[in-house]
């Protein structure tokens, strides 16, 4: 019996494969606009740290996780986001130390969650990000959240909508909760088990309940925004006013919550609006989560970050319509005819990679016709054929195979004539 691909992942295949290079590209490039630096962390890490990074309480922990024991008896944890790895290891390597701040770092991998897999939902899945530390600095949020929009302009999507919240501080917080603690209790038996075990645990979780999301109580809740104290308002008013002087429009939302349980004062959203793009519309998420450095074992130190999905910013550009501009087409073809010419087909193939150009032969011993054929599937620019005659002649015919133009060139001097030509 043939052994098929695991539920809820992907091959991705060549020419589905290059979109992924472009994006991932592209990020890379505004990146270093940005001075965000790249970190690699590993796939997998103890399993406690994303019980304390991400939240016993949340949906990840609880039902999501892949989570196994090592031959040591150690419990291990294929990662499911990336922002607890990334402030360990910034904890870890003690790079709040390092004589630059705050310290900026984008990451691009592969995350795993136990979902049901669905449109734009996966069980492996590719996630970008950027995570901001050391800055306290409102300004820095909005830098943030302009860098996720800058990509996904780059890339040409435009039905896109930004939706912000504020969670506030720690005693913020503490008020919201008690008020959404008198909000629910009376009537909690109503809700699903989830929401009823997270009455007392973290009822901010609440909220973002897929299940019980139309029952009435969701939308009477008391919000987030009613009770920030003085700080916390001035702190989103100022993340408000960056966005304003950057051009950058949003949407605020008290209801948005985020669901991981790192997450105080800035929480956002970006939202495809695209007509058909299907039930769940957020593309990209992030929020503020000063306090996480310490919960590692770290000094204070705020911090910022988002994670957007590949596979989903992949599925945005389909239904805009948009095709990514990446290179599928060579430099030249080698089309030869004989044994001696397909020894000297291998020679001026390795001239040309050499050179820094594309290049591809037959390798199937197939006739002329099928051979041009090959090449028109590759969109090579150029077709050099070389058979009997030509060797005999010591020259090879170059076809251009845009214009139809045909010239003899020397195989001697080959590659500096092509390269000539190319110019």
């Amino acid at each position: 019996m043939a052994i098929q691909i695991p539920r809820g992942t992907q091959d991705i295949l060549p020419g589905e494969v290059e979109k992924w290079q472009f994006i991932e590209a592209a990020a890379r490039d505004l990146c270093k606009k940005y001075q965000y630096k790249e970190i690699r962390t590993p796939i997998f890490e103890h399993t406690e740290l994303f019980q304390k990074g991400v939240g016993d309480t949340t949906d990840i922990v609880q039902k999501e996780m892949y989570s196994f024991d090592d031959r040591g008896g150690r419990s291990l944890t294929l990662r499911p986001e990336g922002t607890a790895s990334v402030v360990r290891s910034y904890t870890e390597n003690k790079m709040f130390g390092n004589p630059s701040q705050p310290v900026k770092l984008f990451y691009n991998g592969p995350m795993f969650r136990y979902e049901r897999p669905q449109a734009g939902r996966f069980r492996q899945f590719v996630q970008f990000g950027v995570e901001a530390l050391g800055s306290q600095d409102p300004a820095i949020d909005a830098e943030v959240i302009s860098l996720a929009m800058e990509l996904y302009s780059r890339l040409g999507l435009k039905h896109l909508k930004l939706v912000i919240n504020s969670l506030g501080d720690k005693d913020s917080r503490i008020a919201h909760r008690n008020a959404l603690i008198n909000h629910f209790k009376p009537r909690i038996g109503e809700f699903c088990s989830d929401c009823q075990n997270r009455l007392e645990k973290n009822p901010l979780r609440i909220l973002d309940c897929k299940k019980d999301r139309d029952h009435e109580l969701m939308k009477s809740a008391p919000s987030i925004l009613d009770y920030l104290n003085s700080e916390s308002k001035e702190y989103f008013d100022q993340v408000l006013v960056y966005l304003q002087e950057l051009g950058i429009e949003y949407e605020v939302d008290p209801t948005l919550v985020r669901g991981l349980d790192y997450y105080n004062h800035t929480a956002f959203e970006i939202m495809s609006n695209a007509e058909g793009f299907g039930a769940i519309t957020t593309l990209c998420g992030g929020g503020r989560y000063n306090g996480l450095v310490q919960e590692m074992g770290g000094p204070e130190t705020p911090g910022i970050g988002f994670a957007l999905s590949i596979e989903r910013l992949l599925a945005a550009l389909t239904v805009e319509g948009i095709t990514l501009p990446f290179e599928d087409e060579i430099d030249c073809y080698i089309v030869a005819l004989g044994n001696e010419a397909k020894h000297k087909a291998m020679i001026m193939l390795q001239q040309l990679r050499k050179e820094g150009f594309s290049a591809e032969k037959d390798y199937l011993d197939r006739k002329m016709k099928a051979q041009f054929k090959a090449a028109d599937r590759m969109k090579s620019k150029y077709v050099a054929i070389l058979g009997e005659d030509e060797l005999d002649k010591g020259i090879t015919n170059l076809k251009n195979m845009e214009t139809g133009e045909q010239v003899e060139i020397s195989l001697v001097d080959f590659i500096n004539e092509f390269k000539r030509i190319c110019k």
